[in-house]
């Protein structure tokens, strides 16, 4: 990860901080899997178990609120240095075999087996993966759903590139005057919360589709995501991470955090329930004051937490000793394989008679090193490195 130095910059071109807060986000993604079988959540998992923990439901709310969100946002920040350093040529064949080898191995050689298994399908294993999964389009790409985004969002970029033919070069003074301000902010905020709010009246949290047929995306969260990789694009010519104040980033963090805490606050009281039935039973415009009421606080999240934790790690964990060396070159690998490691664990857990919430909470720490430890060795296999 760099960035091209601009003239009198003394400081060092490795965003370590942004390395690091990439683990954070890479252990939220391990710690919201291992809990879908044991709260209320509207996506499917392969576990189910039959005593869920209400309280989880926050968890996956707050996550779901901005840890993709932000995983773009880094994502489109580095998508200009590689092309700039590559070439277009390079760029997609890097794009297609960092991104396209691991889409194509879990979806052709792990998922098969994995949905064949789960329906118990008279048919045998072959019949199976040739007339139902890819004869009738079952492909399942599961949560490297994000590296399909990110493959097409590059190609994307590409032909921009191509297209518009763009050489951009900022001089320094145009970069200062560049850095968003609270009103650019708040601007951003508001206009992401209404258009959540009007993309979620059609399609709910949950609810996915296939964009040009091959593209699987839970609309409900495509404003955020694009948008998001969008700014990460602008932010890297104009040198937004390096440059937020520190002042303005804290606020923000601050104010996600307010929004986290009243959300837990909400579903701690014994009577958060009755605004619940009021919403849903209650008419229209009851439902829509709460869909915008969830969009905008999802939206307050997301962009607080956006900036505030950049500038978080960028104050305080901008640096790398062996432990953050180590769990930052697996961060990649375990995204890709931590569901390989978290649900066989989930299935040997579930006959234990044990409390939900436990179980949430043993599996995640015991998930998280194991997840990073099998990374490491599976780094170290011929060749793999050139893909993870």
């Amino acid at each position: 990860m760099k960035y091209t130095k601009t003239k009198g910059n003394t400081q060092s071109s490795r965003l370590w901080f942004v390395d690091n807060l990439r683990v954070l986000l890479t252990i939220l993604v391990i710690a919201h899997h291992a809990g879908q079988p044991y709260g209320p959540t509207g996506g499917m998992w392969l576990i189910f178990n039959p005593e869920r923990a209400d309280i989880l439901g926050v968890f996956f709310a707050t996550n779901a609120a901005f840890f993709m969100g932000l995983f773009f946002l880094i994502s489109g920040y580095f998508v200009p240095s590689a092309y700039e350093r590559k070439g277009a040529k390079l760029f997609l064949q890097d794009r297609f075999l960092r991104l396209g080898i691991p889409i194509v191995f879990f979806a052709l050689l792990v998922f098969p087996p994995v949905f064949y298994f789960a329906q118990s399908s008279e048919l045998s294993f072959i019949q199976f993966f040739f007339r139902v999964y890819l004869g009738q389009g079952q492909i399942q790409v599961g949560h490297l759903w994000f590296l399909v985004h990110l493959l097409f969002y590059g190609i994307c970029y590409v032909l921009w590139r191509k297209i518009t033919k763009k050489t951009i070069t900022l001089k320094p003074e145009q970069q200062k005057i560049a850095v968003p301000k609270h009103s650019l902010i708040l601007t951003y905020l508001v206009a992401l919360a209404i258009v959540t709010f009007i993309t979620r009246i059609q399609y709910p949290v949950d609810t996915w589709k296939s964009l040009l047929w091959i593209i699987p995306a839970e609309i409900a969260h495509l404003p955020q995501y694009l948008s998001l990789f969008v700014i990460g694009i602008i932010a890297y010519y104009h040198d937004w991470f390096r440059r937020m104040p520190t002042q303005r980033g804290l606020i923000w963090l601050g104010i996600s955090l307010g929004a986290v805490l009243l959300r837990y606050g909400y579903a701690l009281t014994a009577n958060h329930l009755f605004l619940n039935r009021l919403i849903a039973g209650g008419s229209w415009n009851w439902r829509y004051a709460g869909l915008l009421l969830s969009s905008t606080w999802e939206a307050t999240i997301c962009v607080g937490l956006c900036i505030g934790l950049l500038v978080l790690f960028r104050e305080q964990v901008n640096r790398q000793g062996k432990c953050w060396q180590i769990l930052s070159a697996n961060a990649y690998t375990v995204y890709i394989i931590h569901i390989l490691v978290i649900i066989p664990i989930q299935f040997l857990f579930a006959p234990l008679s044990i409390a939900p919430l436990l179980k949430f909470l043993v599996i995640t720490f015991v998930g998280i090193p194991l997840c990073f430890l099998i990374s490491h060795y599976i780094r170290k296999l011929p060749f793999a490195r050139v893909v993870l």
